[in-house]
């Protein structure tokens, strides 16, 4: 996959090459971001993730992909997804 200049990419595989557990974690992390959006009409609905954070498949691995932006947005939910990378020992694409 061609990496987005404007997407960060938190793959579920350590950086010592180990797959991250448990297996649903993409699910689960974006959920979590979804939780901390703020009150809207879109929260409101229910909407299951953050419309900046999103799962993928990539190369057989699951991972999140987060848009950059998210960071002016909504710097205490970008740093939580980056940091909770990080404390995992997640590899993390395209983090500049």
């Amino acid at each position: 996959m061609e990496l987005d200049k404007n997407k960060v990419i938190i793959k579920g595989v350590t950086e010592d090459g180990r797959r991250f557990r448990p297996s649903d974690w993409a699910q689960r992390l974006s959920t979590a971001a979804a939780a901390m959006m703020p009150q809207t009409r879109e929260r409101r609905a229910r909407r299951p993730f953050h419309p900046k954070v999103n799962t993928a498949l990539i190369d057989g691995i699951n991972s999140v992909v987060v848009d950059k932006t998210l960071a002016e947005e909504d710097p205490r939910l970008y740093n939580f997804l980056i940091n909770f990378a990080k404390e995992n020992g997640l590899v993390v694409e395209n983090l500049d």
